[in-house]
């Protein structure tokens, strides 16, 4: 049994003045390069919340230039141990509207040219991904998402896109065709490094659009897509209120938590002590534990 520490990815207006108990914004540094920037950490409700701006301060990062895997590794340096992000998203289906949420419980990746792992230099790790979110964490998000009285779907496929360019018509219509549900830029590789930092990841979406697919509708514009965001702002904030409050007051131990006991197949003797550096804070745990070898 242990305390909850909620790692919050999204958009800066989640954590305004007045949101968080003893709030501090803190740089926090990385192995990895430099993260979005820095995190505000406090407490709502008596839970820990810790934040980052994916795109960071003033959305000055486009989804490609994101260094998803500072940011993982700064919020497991932070001590968190479980991740709620909260994206925007287009819709692929009729019943996913704008101004609904959605929670995601699989995830399609299209990205190219981004860092998908923090193995494979001096230790390779191999997690399983069949099934990318948290249950129970989800589950979580979506009774709080719920006591707001927004709209939840409580399943939807996401396919996640380079961007930072929208989709093509014919391109929208194969993803439908495939079984998505709604489409984005950032929830990978941001799933595939929570695993392997074991941590328990899930994703609420905010649907801001439909994707332009649909033959009636003009194309997507992001003046509307920033007008239902700002109109939903609101309900994320509450949501992280409620999720406070729907938590158990300790966390059980979860399957995620150790999954890289049975990932790593590098034997401990041939692990690259420039790896087990890197890796203090998201293997710290096994990394730790074993004197460094090789070079």
């Amino acid at each position: 049994m242990a305390e909850w520490h909620i790692g919050v990815i999204g958009g800066s207006g989640l954590y305004q003045p007045g949101a968080l108990d003893d709030a501090q914004e803190i740089p926090v540094g990385s192995a990895f390069g430099k993260p979005s920037g820095p995190v505000t950490t406090g407490r709502i409700a008596g839970v820990r919340f810790t934040f980052i701006a994916r795109h960071g301060p003033g959305h000055a990062l486009s989804p490609s230039y994101v260094n998803y895997r500072a940011n993982i590794d700064a919020l497991k340096r932070c001590g968190v141990t479980d991740i709620l992000a909260i994206s925007a998203i287009g819709s692929l289906a009729e019943e996913m509207e704008p101004g609904q949420f959605v929670a995601v419980d699989q995830l399609i990746d299209r990205t190219t040219g981004r860092e998908r792992s923090f193995f494979g230099d001096g230790i390779v790790a191999h997690v399983p991904m069949a099934d990318p979110i948290c249950p129970r964490l989800s589950g979580y998000a979506i009774k709080a998402a719920k006591k707001t009285e927004a709209t939840v779907h409580e399943t939807g496929t996401y396919v996640a896109i380079e961007g930072p360019q929208f989709s093509t018509r014919a391109e929208s219509l194969m993803y439908r065709s495939w079984g998505a549900h709604v489409i984005g830029m950032t929830a990978m590789p941001e799933a595939r490094l929570a695993r392997e930092a074991e941590l328990p990841y899930a994703l609420l979406g905010m649907v801001t659009d439909y994707d332009c697919w649909r033959d009636a509708v003009a194309d997507v514009d992001v003046a509307d897509i920033l007008a239902v965001m700002q109109a939903n702002a609101d309900i994320a904030r509450n949501t992280l209120q409620e999720l406070a409050s729907v938590l158990p007051k300790t966390r059980k131990a979860s399957p995620i938590d150790t999954v890289l006991e049975t990932a790593i197949v590098t034997p401990p003797e041939h692990w690259a002590a420039e790896a087990t550096t890197r890796l203090d804070a998201v293997a710290g745990r096994l990394v730790k534990a074993v004197p460094q070898q090789g070079g």
